[in-house]
């Protein structure tokens, strides 16, 4: 029998964090929330009381380096972002490549009516479960 594994996954950004639930059963994720964020800091109380809930066995971060595959700034914060989380929460954290997933969570968001006003209605969830199926995919 196979263990299920459940993952959180994290979208960071500077003012919101998308955060994104799946499984290694199904190989699929779905959107969970939007944390708001000061600067890349999320409330950390939020953030534990999603680990409590879901019980993750481990988390992945998206990595947001640029087309060439280079770090960027926001690549350095999302990093320390991911050691953050490993450091206060004791649980195995994984940088994934999220090129893209900013675009595809467009595509998939127009599809479902999203009228493309990102500010008012973020859909930073959404690429937290493009990168979290990415992963998943990938780990295959």
């Amino acid at each position: 029998m196979v263990a299920v594994s459940t993952l959180l996954c994290f979208d960071f950004g500077l003012s919101n964090i998308g955060v994104a639930v799946g499984n290694t059963l199904t190989k699929e994720a779905r959107p969970l929330a939007i944390l708001p964020a000061q600067n890349g800091k999320p409330n950390w109380e939020t953030v534990t009381l999603l680990i409590q809930e879901w019980q993750p066995s481990s988390l992945v971060v998206g990595n947001p380096i640029d087309e060439l595959g280079k770090t960027t700034d926001l690549s350095e914060k999302a990093s320390r972002f991911a050691r953050q989380l490993h450091g206060r929460l004791q649980l195995d954290v994984v940088l994934h490549d999220e090129r893209f997933s900013s675009k595809e969570a467009k595509s998939r968001a127009r599809d479902m009516g999203h009228k493309g006003n990102y500010a008012t209605h973020p859909i930073d969830d959404l690429a937290a479960s493009i990168i979290l199926e990415s992963w998943l995919q990938a780990a295959d």
